[in-house]
């Protein structure tokens, strides 16, 4: 019958299906997305990272056990310094074209991390992960899959700008942590209640869209009203 995150996975298929044609991961894939849009895309990366390391420390804070505690302060660690890291490397590295202001958060952006902060502050321990869980998992598919369909670019230009984004979130540690947190939302909904388990696959699913809505409005925004 497989696990609840593969009940998870196969719930948000449509989604993820939606991810995978995006143009803007299309264009990642052949490395002709703009230089600028990759640039917006980063900024706004830096923006959300902030807020999900508050996320993943809230639910460090609230796990059942210290070795559950002691994987996701890690993980808030590891954003907060590692991925934060690489951003900025990428934004003032020269390779991207200069900032044009100071980047603020899109709409997509401030929903995304305000659902993540929200929800690992207020609702229960299972559900919180469960919406947390999608950064890690579909990520980690994505950067697999454009590792895949970049290598061509890569091996032609080693130094391109998207080849340290695409191998970080394809590399085997992230891949390792991915199960990591898919063990721990699955032993998170054996101990959850029906009602807990139901909500659990709505926060998943909400969490995807935002994965969707954040590529997407990269190359597409939706800026705010006037």
């Amino acid at each position: 019958m497989g696990t609840f995150t593969d009940r998870l996975w196969d719930e948000t298929k449509q989604i993820r299906a939606a991810i995978d044609e995006l143009d803007f991961l299309q264009q990642l894939g052949a490395g002709t997305l703009p230089l600028d849009v990759f640039r917006t895309y980063i900024e706004q990366d830096a923006l959300y990272l902030e807020g999900y390391t508050r996320a993943l420390a809230l639910l460090a804070a609230r796990s059942p056990d210290p070795g559950t505690a002691g994987f996701w302060a890690t993980a808030s660690a590891t954003a907060a310094t590692v991925e934060l890291s690489l951003h900025n490397e990428l934004l003032t590295g020269g390779s991207l074209p200069p900032a044009t202001g100071t980047p603020t958060h899109s709409t997509a952006c401030l929903a995304y991390v305000s659902y993540l902060i929200a929800t690992a502050a207020t609702e229960s321990y299972p559900v919180a992960v469960a919406a947390a869980l999608p950064c890690f998992w579909i990520y980690a598919e994505v950067g697999r899959r454009l590792a895949a369909e970049a290598k061509t670019v890569l091996d032609a230009d080693p130094a391109h700008p998207y080849a340290k984004w695409v191998t970080t979130y394809d590399s085997q540690e992230f891949q390792d942590e991915v199960l990591r947190a898919r063990e721990l939302t699955d032993t998170a909904a054996e101990k959850a209640t029906d009602a807990e388990r139901e909500a659990m696959v709505v926060a998943f699913g909400i969490a995807a869209r935002y994965e969707l809505m954040f590529w997407d409005t990269a190359l597409y925004p939706q800026p705010w009203p006037a």
